[in-house]
Parts: structure tokens; sequence; C-alpha cells
């Protein structure tokens, strides 16, 4: 159940100029975690936002930088891609950030955006952004000697939806729309991150109900991603068996998702300050059976793949993410804890029902293919679990009633099926006046380029397949 005392408020604040660097610093050795830094729009130029957390909760500095504001990166190197994109969106130059490459502008010359490599060896090979198959944009440059990868340029961000932007001055109600839309894989997620940070900018918390449901809901969420995810590694290794068992799993879980709430996706499921999805207990007991035989028929088709020895034999040793590297690049979720970064916001989530929840670990955190395969496998059984309990009885519509104090900067922290989402909401006259969303896709983009290095060309889709990461969230 959840508990208003169990989390701090929000502490926010407002730092000059030449003090944004020691401040963010100051966080850190206070044992905040970097979760994301943006840019927001002001009467005296751009105000840069910054946010740590912990199990305590979340500390936001602010700070009027206008054009220009010292870099932390070398403090944080997971705020490369956030600075580059406040950079490109908002003007604000990061001093010791050089080179500052462009990430959400597309510059023409490759040398504006992608890392020089020199000798008589080494070659490009130039992937997308148009894939041969039904995907987002995205585009890998290799930089290679031979069949081996030397290094991996990215460019995501093709779609400018403009996601954020749009939210801006909808209620807060209509705001949770934009939100939803910026990963279909992710809507769950996303709209309860969305929702919390309203909610806390509001001083509002969730009853018992509202939390069992909104937990229920994401996990039905993580289900279906994670058989999907055990599939697309399957098909990365050639092992049709193991890829259209999980596949059909998969189509099993979509289906409950659909009698649940009426749609196959779970869009539509969650709302700020309520709860619009009730689960009878006749429908609670039927599901809760279903559940159950789906488990069952996923441990066998789990030891199909575990028992091949040909199949594990190309997973092992293969885009390897150590724990150093993990911590380095800010990787969260599976892609993180397969590295034995063993952190999961599930733990930090007093909003919600998870009173207990003990994270499941890979019995190897080789971080590579083989450990965020099994790791999905493992956090399948856990997620199993919760379904029995949770679904012992009906769930009833909820409310958010009055709790901590009014904020007027909100943020939700929801473990995603690939990490934390983090949502941040700045709230005028009960109307949006900046979204930020960052999803666990954008948090690992960079982690796997990385990982990706050292590796052979012919492996970087099962290295792909096994992050399993989002374009779509960077397009949003």
């Amino acid at each position: 159940m959840s508990s208003v005392a169990a989390l701090a408020p929000t502490v926010i604040e407002s730092v000059p100029p030449d003090g944004w660097r020691a401040a963010c610093a100051r966080a850190l050795d206070a044992g905040g975690r970097f979760s994301g830094l943006y840019a927001a729009e002001a009467s005296g130029g751009p105000e840069l936002r910054a946010l740590f957390a912990g199990p305590d909760g979340t500390r936001i500095l602010t700070c009027a930088s206008g054009s220009e504001a010292p870099t932390i990166v070398d403090l944080v190197p997971a705020a490369n891609w956030d600075e580059r994109e406040a950079h490109d969106l908002y003007g604000v130059r990061f001093e010791g950030h050089e080179p500052l490459r462009p990430l959400v502008a597309h510059p023409a010359d490759l040398d504006a955006w992608t890392t020089a490599v020199l000798g008589h060896d080494p070659y490009q090979v130039a992937v997308g952004p148009i894939h041969a198959g039904v995907i987002e944009s995205g585009h890998f440059r290799f930089h290679a000697v031979g069949e081996r990868i030397l290094h991996v340029d990215l460019r995501l961000f093709y779609k400018h939806r403009g996601l954020e932007r749009a939210a801006e001055g909808a209620t807060l109600r209509a705001g949770i729309a934009y939100a939803q839309r910026a990963c279909a894989a992710c809507a769950v997620a996303s709209s309860v991150a969305y929702a919390q940070a309203c909610e806390e900018a509001l001083g509002l918390w969730p009853d018992a109900s509202l939390a069992d449901t909104r937990t229920l809901l994401l996990e039905l969420e993580r289900l279906y991603n994670h058989l999907n995810d055990i599939a697309a590694i399957c098909a990365g290794v050639g092992f049709a068996p193991g890829n259209m068992a999980f596949a059909a799993l998969k189509e099993r879980a979509q289906r409950i998702n659909l009698r649940l709430t009426g749609h196959r996706f779970l869009f539509h499921t969650i709302s700020v300050g309520r709860n619009d999805v009730a689960i009878d207990r006749v429908d609670a007991r039927v599901v809760r059976d279903e559940l159950r035989a789906l488990r069952a028929d996923a441990r066998r088709a789990w030891r199909e793949i575990l028992f091949n020895a040909s199949v594990q034999a190309r997973l092992g040793e293969v885009g390897v993410l150590d724990a150093a590297g993990a911590e380095r690049f800010g990787a969260v979720g599976p892609s993180a804890r397969a590295a034995g970064v063993a952190r999961d916001v599930r733990t930090e989530s007093p909003r919600l029902s998870y009173a207990g929840f003990v994270p499941a670990r890979p019995s190897r955190p080789s971080g590579d293919v083989a450990a965020r395969l099994e790791l999905r496998a493992a956090e399948l059984e856990a997620t199993f679990e919760l379904f029995d309990a949770l679904l012992v009885r009906a769930l009833r519509s909820g409310d958010a009633l009055p709790g901590p104090p009014p904020s007027g900067i909100g943020v939700g922290r929801v473990e995603s099926p690939r990490g934390e989402t983090v949502c941040a909401v700045e709230v005028d006259g009960g109307r949006v006046a900046r979204l930020h969303l960052r999803t666990g896709s954008y948090a690992n983009w960079p982690a796997l380029a990385h990982a990706a290095a050292g590796n052979l060309l012919p492996d970087f889709p099962l290295i792909n397949k096994s992050f399993e990461l989002c374009y779509a969230c960077a397009d949003r």
C-alpha cells in the first residue's frame, strides 16, 4: 500500500549560474542519482532544471542560466544527451562541453555529428534511417575495421513530433494524452509518470485502490513487452521455435489487456487524480487463471531456450555492458541490472503497490546478451507473483486525495519495461507550463552504442534486440 509518510516532498533549489556546477556536485555527493536535465522558457531567457533522485524523493535544481552554463558531463557523463538537447532546442551553450555535437538538429555535414576515426583501414557503414521493417527512423553510423566495430554514432530524433511543446497550455488532465503517445509500448509507464508528476504538483496522493490498479496495469505492460523482447532475441539468433512461442505468448498477454481494458496496448487507462479502470471479482479470478496458464507455458518455452546449446552459444560475451559502463552512461532497467547494477524504481515507488518488492537478478551479471535475456525471464516470474497478489480481489476505481503540500513542479518516476521513466510537469494556473519526459529508452541509447564497440557488425542486430529500445521515445 502507498504511504504519504514514506516519501519526502520534492526539494526545489534555485541556484545562480556560477553555482550551477557546484550545486549539481553537492546533489551527487549527497547520494542523488542523475535523472535528467532540461531547459524551460522564462522571461529572462532559458532556465535549466536538473533532477537528482534517491529513495527518499527528488531534488530539482533550477538555474536562470540565460544562454550559457557550465557543463556537468564530466561529473555526470549521462547528462551528455540532455545538454545537447537543451542546446539544440533552447540555445543553451554549455561551457566545457566540447565538442557540443548536435543531437536533435541534423546538419548535413558528417563531421558535425560523428566521431572522427582516422587511419588507413577504418571505413564507415551507414544503416538507416529507413529500415526494412515497420519501425521508426534511426540512423546508425558504424566505424569498422574488417567486421569489427570500432565505434557507433547514433542519429535519432527524426520525427520532431513536438509532444512536449504541444502539451503546454493544456489542462493537466488533457495533457496526459501527450505523454501517453510518446511510445505505444510504454504508454502506461509514461502516463503513470505524468499522472504522478501532476498529482505531486497539486499536492495529491493516490489511495490504495488507485495504487493497486496502476501497479497492475504497469505489470501487464511489462508482461507483454518482456515476452516480445525474448521473442526478438530468439529471432536475432535465428531460433524460430523460440521466436514463435514467445510471440504467441505476447499475443495472449495482449488479449488479456483487451479483455480487461478494451485496448491491447492499454491506452486510455490512466487519468490524473482518479482511476477509470475497475475489475470485478469474476473478471479478476478468470484473468488470474489465464495468467497462471500463461506463466506455465512461458516456463516451458523458456526451458527450450535455456537448454538449447546452439542458442546459448550465440549469446555469451556479445554486446557486453559491464557495471562500470552502465553507471557511467546512466543505463537503467534490465540493461543495467543485467550488468550488475541492482537498481529498480519499483523499490522506490510508495505511490504504487510495490511494498516489499525485490528485483530479480541474473545468475551471472555479465552484461551481455545472455544476461539481458535471462534477466527478462526472471522478471517475468516476479511479475506473475505480483499478478497473483493483486488479483485476489476486485479492483475498484480509486482517487488521488489531498496529501503533501503542492509544489508547483512535480516529478514522477516509474520503472517501465526498459527502465526508469522520469516525467517532470511544471504547473501554472492548473495548466501545463512545461512537460519533460525522459524515458528508459532515451537513457539507454548511449549505453547500447557503447556496448556495440568491439563486436562484429553481423552481431549488431542481436545486440540491438537485446536492449530493444524505442525510437519514438526520442522523437517526442
